[in-house]
């Protein structure tokens, strides 16, 4: 009778050694999965990379190849039963030999592989794994396929050949660690059937009221009958068998009544359906597997309108605002990210007021725990494939390896109810514009792209979509990002874009940010540097502690950060030579750019959904660095990750007068200056609330003219009220800050600054500024309008808010969670505190 499948994994036991060394180097390999920086740290080999300027001298790790190695006793049961090794990743160039015998060859890091090593097995096993180097094979595979162009931003061009994590070989936030090793877990499975796949299809009806649909069960080896279970918070909804003899194929309809339809965070639930399949062979269950998903009706809404044509998600028949960041892997060395890393980093979204993230095309499909996290928090996830900023070659046997790692990827993740949308690409668009590569977005004729000079097309806009169609057609697909349906990919009327104008390009001011903004923002942000702790933790040498230091400036990979950070800072503010200062000054600046950016594109909103989303160039960094991250290396907090949390609030107010380009004649001011009170709200119910409008004095804090008051305003759900409109007078008015408050009764909903532009015009005289602690809270005050109070923040203390503008006659509080309610006066910095 056979048994159930058993699954052992293979972690410990392992050694490993630089392939070309003498048999006497094998060393301990503390866990499979691993790569070689960590097992060569760990036997202390190499310094830590991310220290110092020591990635230059491990560079030579990655021109060299690997060999790891272990044993294993046959399994118990194998008799009568087939056995298998399961690889779930091996990064990337890997020939596998077990007892001498090559069993397995792979060249693609995003692949997993299922090996029958039946006829191989012996009482005792030697199982060894040799890596080649992935940056020479790259440089090889180059050469080799010379009739293609390589051309690549970031990394270098070898990078386009090879299927493994782009950022490996450097990007302009990361180093460049060229890893190898089994990232991910290896198996041994002893079975005489198995699962090989279980897909769930369903549709939610307009109602929301039923879900029906089919699962559809892949398996392996006799198969008698195959037994359905779905189940919601411990109860039964659905039970289903297929008695007839089956193998391979076979599906089972289900309907749900009363279904619990699963929601973005905000805007509802997160129940997820465990949907549990068992296939019976002579009359045992001989394998088993369960896959939680939820249910729900997701689209990507296109329609022409007065701005050209929209692009935002609607869940369940609600429209959402994507507000959120961009994900990119949150570590060089990937065996590092567990699952309780993976919960901390997207808490910090829901923290945060996020609802969308989008996971970058250069680096990985992430680990199953992602996107469970992102499933239970709700979080909205926008998918990459796996390619970025670049044109790449599209040999036979590349284009094989493609189709296999998306479908297999797609298999993976398309239970998940959280990924709402699958793009081809990062910006591999903007290479063949930049470039000038053949595109001509009326041929049709997919086969006659393989002969042009931007053969990549193929994969985006006929392989990848094709994929789509045959493994998760519910999900929308979107060629690139960005991309914009034959329009040059930074047109604002259609499609995403990515803001680059602002730090890139042109360099606008980030005052500007809401007038550039396109109908989906998926890429923007400004640089800032970590936190001081941060910097202090890979600055080895205190010599080396200033702002423009040489270890300092090699942490900062972008080209032209030096003057792009002494551009925004000098613009807007009376930049200064101290560390501290410094460091302040450019976050500060991060958190004003992400304001202006956030604010306004929200409330573009509520104009006809003119923006449907808008995701910061990155919330998390993969080494610590100065970067455009919200949050460093280590999950600290930059300031401009509480602005985008007030500005994705339920609901929010805006205040805003009208930019002035200073730089333009700065002896010619505007003598009036319009503004503008909104309310922005994501509720989908109709609310109200009085709004305060105060304009207060940056010099004595003062009140420059009388309050505004506007009583029991209607806010319109999920939109954009316009509350007030009026003007500054620049010539009699002393400069103010026109300070906004929404309140229901006496409790504060929201607060939004408007202060005159650049600050470094403005005397900031002392502020008065007082923070006391009591019952595990902060409560602050000011005498006079203060920018940007920024609390120090220790490791393991979660503070409600931070750098905020506080007003004279306006207390604010906060909560203090995670360490002692005996709290010590807090450092803070404020912007002219010397």
């Amino acid at each position: 009778m056979p048994g159930v499948a058993q699954r052992i994994e293979l972690s410990s036991g392992w050694t490993f050694k630089q392939t070309d060394e003498a048999d006497d180097t094998w060393a301990p390999v503390a866990k499979v999965p691993t790569v070689s920086h960590l097992d060569l740290m760990a036997n202390g080999r190499i310094p830590d990379p991310f220290l110092g300027m020591n990635e230059l001298d491990v560079e030579w790790v990655g021109e060299k190849s690997w060999t790891y190695r272990t044993t294993f006793a046959a399994p118990e049961g194998a008799s009568g039963a087939s056995v298998f090794l399961l690889f779930e990743g091996l990064d990337t160039f890997a020939t596998v030999t077990l007892n001498g015998s090559v069993v397995l060859k792979s060249d693609n890091m995003f692949q997993s592989h299922r090996v029958n090593i039946t006829g191989v097995l012996k009482d005792s096993n030697t199982l060894v794994i040799d890596f080649d180097s992935a940056l020479l094979r790259g440089r090889e595979l180059e050469k080799d396929h010379s009739d293609y162009r390589f051309i690549a931003h970031n990394g270098e061009t070898g990078r386009l050949a090879v299927r493994k994590a782009q950022y490996h070989w450097g990007w302009d936030w990361g180093p460049v660690l060229m890893t190898a090793g089994p990232w991910r877990p290896v198996y041994l499975e002893t079975s005489s059937s198995h699962i090989e796949d279980v897909w769930v299809k369903y549709e939610v009806s307009e109602d929301l009221t039923t879900a029906t649909g089919q699962v559809e069960v892949l398996s392996a080896g006799a198969v008698d009958e195959i037994r359905l279970s779905i189940d919601v918070q411990g109860s039964s909804v659905f039970t289903g068998s297929l008695t007839s003899a089956v193998e391979g194929k076979a599906s089972i309809d289900f309907k749900i009544d009363d279904v619990k339809a699963w929601y973005p965070v905000g805007y509802g639930a997160q129940p997820l359906y465990d949907v549990t399949v068992e296939i019976v062979s002579g009359g045992s269950v001989v394998d088993r597997t369960t896959k939680k998903t939820g249910f729900r009706r997701s689209e990507l809404v296109q329609k022409d309108d007065a701005y050209g044509q929209s692009f935002y998600f609607r869940v369940n028949n609600v429209d959402v605002f994507a507000g959120g960041s961009c994900w990119i892997p949150a570590d060089n060395f990937l065996p590092r990210l567990t699952r309780e890393k993976y919960r901390e980093w997207l808490q910090l979204m829901i923290e945060g007021n996020q609802v969308m993230t989008r996971v970058w095309g250069g680096g990985i499909y992430e680990d199953d725990a992602f996107y469970d996290i992102c499933d239970e928090l709700g979080i909205l996830v926008w998918q990459d494939f796996m390619f970025a900023c670049g044109s790449y070659p599209t040999w036979s046997s590349l284009r094989d390896s493609v189709d296999a790692e998306a479908r297999q990827n797609v298999r993976r993740l398309r239970h998940h109810p959280s990924i709402v949308l699958y793009a081809g690409n990062n910006e591999d668009y903007q290479i063949q514009e930049w470039y000038k590569l053949d595109y001509d977005y009326e041929n049709k004729d997919a086969e006659s792209w393989l002969k042009g000079s931007y053969p990549a097309r193929y994969y985006y806009e006929h392989l990848l979509p094709k994929v789509i169609s045959d493994e998760s057609p519910n999900v929308p697909y979107w060629p690139s990002s960005p991309f914009s349906n034959g329009k040059e990919s930074s047109d604002l009327t259609v499609g995403d874009v990515h803001q680059w104008n602002v730090w890139h390009g042109t360099q606008e001011k980030y005052q500007t940010y809401a007038k550039i903004g396109g109908r989906f923002n998926s890429e923007f942000g400004l640089e800032a540097f970590p936190q001081q702790v941060t910097v202090e933790n890979f600055v080895t040498k205190p010599s080396e502690l200033y702002p423009q230091s040489h270890t300092l400036d090699f942490h900062n990979k972008a080209d032209g950060h030096e003057r792009r950070i002494a551009t925004y800072l000098v613009e807007n503010f009376r930049p200064p030579t101290d560390l501290k200062s410094h460091i302040y000054l450019t976050q500060l600046s991060q958190s004003e750019a992400l304001s202006y950016a956030y604010r306004g594109f929200r409330r573009q909103w509520g104009e006809e959904r003119k923006c449907g989303g808008a995701l910061v160039w990155q919330i998390n960094d993969c080494w610590p660095c100065t970067s455009w991250a919200i949050v460093d290396f280590f999950l600290r907090k930059k300031p401009g990750f509480y602005t985008i949390a007030r500005a994705l609030r339920p609901i929010t107010v805006g205040v805003e007068r009208e930019h002035h380009d200073w730089s333009v004649c700065h002896t010619r001011p505007a003598k009036k200056s319009p503004f503008s009170v909104w309310i922005a709200s994501s509720k989908l119910e109709e609310s109200h609330g009085d709004v305060e409008i105060r304009f207060l004095s940056i010099e004595t804090g003062a009140e420059v003219k009388p309050t505004v008051v506007r009583s029991n305003v209607a806010i319109v759900p999920n939109g954009t009220t316009e509350v007030y409109a009026g003007e500054i007078d620049n010539v009699n008015e002393e400069p103010h800050v026109v300070a906004v408050r929404l309140l229901s009764g006496k409790q504060v909903v929201a607060r939004e600054t408007d202060w005159p532009q650049p600050f470094k015009y403005l005397a900031f005289p002392d502020r008065g500024v007082k923070v006391e602690t009591a019952g595990g809270r902060y409560t602050i005050t000011a005498d006079r309008p203060t920018k940007g109070l920024v609390l120090h923040e220790t490791d393991g203390v979660r503070l409600s808010d931070n750098c905020i503008d506080v007003m004279p006659g306006d207390t604010q509080v906060i909560e203090v969670s995670g360490g002692s309610t005996n709290l010590d006066t807090p450092k803070f910095q404020y912007l002219g505190l010397e």
